[in-house]
């Protein structure tokens, strides 16, 4: 596997990281095709970064690229709303982190509770989990779905160490359900504990939102801005991902300044060594700029072990689109899956070398062992790092000598400052990669679309139970109380639901019949 136009190997000045690419097959003319349509992919994102309307479905610009270098922002009030954000989040997390913001007089915050669902948790869980030391001033809980038993687990991992924790809430609009129940549940648990619930609690969130109007009437301790020039999914540089890394005192300046380093190295009109162009380009070879392979991100440290989770919603919900932006049915997207390596050459590497070949790989790369004497040999002149490392190159070859396509990304080190870089990378590369096949990667009409329909489906239980507590006593199949509450076409999910509610006595459902049972029979 060889280019015949490109260079295989690049280099980012400033940061250490080396991209290769000799992995990744490319015919040299349609490498030549691709790389002629580069002029316009770049005027795209030029214009982006200029603040043109770049999300046309929601009229919206795109500015996450802002939250970086504020002098980039196209007015004077968002550079000024940039700043002044990033100043306030810093000098919050250090009062915190020095005790003179507490839960309570005499008290101190040891604990973070951080409520988000997808980028509003994506982010923030991969920073903190790549950033986290022992040394860490506070530690951290997630609430990142509306699961009873996940909230229960977590709150009594908490315990009474509740009382002096610090619950961040990050919703834009401040309806996200699964969000808006786990900052419900955290008020009803404080309350519960006899504590103020406002005085531990910060939102960040959209100007005039629901939570934002929460926040204020009762008092709660701050209140950051989510622009809605910044998606959830590009997010991390915002005050989404940098309260919390603030808060544990992990290094934000280091995290942007990667951010930013790598954005320089991105804007570059050099196709060749513009290393987020190169990504672009390789994902459109290794799925001919149709998606039909899908990437298994493997990185090779511990600590970027949710590097493929966090892929998977900005990869996949950016670029997995219906139409294109001229309105044609394209069905776009790229799948992701994932997990870390060593581990997996003990799973599933086995099938990617000798079983369907339907993927590529990127492979993520730390050159950096441990220090001093940490380093300690296993064998002579090898050391676990050392090992690693050979597990990682050996399994390229492995997969490269069967034709699979690979590309590895390796940088110096684990720290702020690298995983700042290769969020910027992989954010640069979504960008070009969508201008390529012509899709808006900064909508997401169908996740909106599972919102509306899970609210219906509220709306069904209501109806359902409604209707069930007008006849009590009497006894009908799912697919009966269905059709008298006027919705005849919803007979499964009606089962579905009513065996959701009989499983909890205290609901007041009651059944008879065997669990599942398309013939079990339901009433109050």
């Amino acid at each position: 596997m060889s280019h015949t136009v490109l260079p295989p190997l690049i280099s980012v000045q400033g940061l250490g990281f080396q991209l290769d690419f000799s992995g990744i097959p490319a015919a040299a003319a349609d490498e030549a095709a691709l790389v002629a349509k580069f002029p316009g992919v770049f005027a795209a994102m030029k214009q982006l970064e200029a603040g043109a309307i770049a999300n046309p479905d929601e009229q919206r610009m795109v500015g996450h690229y802002w939250l970086r270098d504020a002098s980039l922002a196209p007015r004077p009030e968002l550079k000024t709303a940039i700043e002044t954000t990033l100043a306030r989040l810093k000098a919050f997390g250090a009062a915190v982190r020095g005790g003179q913001i507490g839960p309570r007089p005499g008290a101190r915050f040891t604990h973070v509770l951080h409520i988000g669902i997808g980028g509003s948790a994506l982010g923030p869980q991969l920073a903190t989990d790549c950033l986290a030391n022992p040394t860490d001033p506070l530690s951290i809980e997630f609430l990142d779905n509306t699961d009873p038993e996940g909230l229960a687990r977590a709150f009594a991992r908490l315990g009474d160490r509740l009382r002096e924790t610090i619950v961040v809430v990050v919703s834009k609009s401040g309806g996200t359900p699964e969000t808006r129940n786990g900052m419900l549940e955290a008020a009803a648990q404080l309350k519960g504990l006899g504590c103020d619930h406002a005085k531990q609690m910060v939102a960040i969130t959209g100007e005039g939102s629901a939570l934002e109007s929460v926040a204020k009437r009762e008092g709660w301790l701050e209140i950051f801005p989510m622009w809605d020039w910044v998606g959830g999914r590009t997010s991390q540089t915002s005050a989404v991902g940098l309260v919390t890394m603030s808060l544990l005192g992990h290094d934000v300046d280091g995290f942007l300044e990667g951010a930013r380093r790598m954005d320089t190295a991105t804007r570059t009109p050099d196709v060749a060594n513009n290393p987020a162009a190169r990504v672009a380009l390789a994902w459109h070879s290794a799925t001919r700029g149709r998606g039909e392979k899908a990437m298994v991100v493997l990185p090779y440290r511990d600590r970027l072990l949710l590097m493929s989770r966090y892929l998977q919603q900005l990869v996949m919900e950016s670029l997995g689109k219906a139409q294109d932006l001229d309105g044609k049915t394209v069905h776009q997207g790229i799948a992701v899956y994932g997990n870390k390596g060593s581990t997996d050459q003990h799973a599933y590497v086995q099938q990617l070398r000798d079983g369907t070949n339907d993927f590529f790989v990127t492979f993520i790369a730390a050159l950096h062992d441990r220090n001093g004497a940490q380093a300690r040999e296993v064998e002579p002149e090898v050391t676990c790092g050392d090992y690693l490392l050979s597990f990682l190159l050996g399994t390229r070859r492995a997969l490269m000598d069967n034709g699979r396509a690979c590309l590895t990304i390796t940088m110096p080190e684990v720290n702020a400052t690298s995983l700042g870089a290769l969020i910027a990378l992989f954010e640069r590369s979504v960008g070009f990669y969508a201008s390529l096949v012509n899709v808006n990667a900064y909508h997401q009409p169908g996740v909106e679309a599972g919102k509306k329909a899970a609210a219906a489906i509220l709306k069904l239980q209501t109806a359902l139970l409604s209707t069930m507590r007008a006849q009590p006593g009497v006894m009908h199949s799912a697919a009966g109380w269905a059709a008298q509450a006027g919705h005849k076409d919803a007979a499964i999910e009606s089962l579905w639901l009513l065996e959701h509610l009989s499983s909890t006595p205290a609901r007041g459902i009651k059944r008879s019949g065997e669990p599942g049972a398309i013939n079990a029979l339901f009433g109050v």
